[in-house]
């Protein structure tokens, strides 16, 4: 808490801005009075998974655009025990599928809130359907007759 204000933290990749994202942020922004985003830098997210499609430049301007956050910051490492302590975060929130990594933040007195994925798009989702489609169309161009060859 700062300034009787609860401080309200939630973060991610964000790669590939989607619905849920959104609505992840929107949820967050309802729990307190000050909403500070963090846009995970490529170079973190290349540390345990493949690195985003979009760069962090980009992705950290669509973050800054929305109506939502306060303040939106770079997130630099998976530990949240500093930014916690410097910026007095009441509340963290991110999606479900980190369910209990965050749970060390409880005995800093944060309240953790593990998002719901939910129903429709997800980055992976999009990615597996965007390659679907390219293999879709690879095999559709590698039928098609090829008018310079003579028969």
């Amino acid at each position: 808490m700062y300034n009787n204000k609860i401080v309200v933290y939630t973060s991610g990749t964000f790669d590939m801005f989607h619905s849920n994202h959104l609505k992840m942020i929107e949820y967050a922004r309802g729990l307190g009075d000050t909403l500070i985003v963090g846009v995970s830098t490529d170079e973190l997210v290349a540390s345990y998974k493949n690195p985003p499609i979009i760069p962090f430049e980009e992705r950290i301007a669509i973050i800054k655009a929305l109506k939502y956050p306060d303040i939106v910051i770079p997130q630099r490492s998976l530990d949240h025990t500093e930014i916690v302590k410097k910026l007095n975060i009441d509340v963290f929130v991110v999606g479900d599928d980190w369910v209990g990594k965050y749970d060390y933040l409880k005995e800093l007195g944060v309240t953790v809130f593990y998002f719901p994925r939910g129903e429709g798009a997800s980055t992976t989702g999009i990615k597996k359907t965007i390659l679907e489609r390219y293999h879709d169309t690879l095999r559709q161009i590698d039928h098609q007759p090829n008018p310079d060859v003579v028969k």
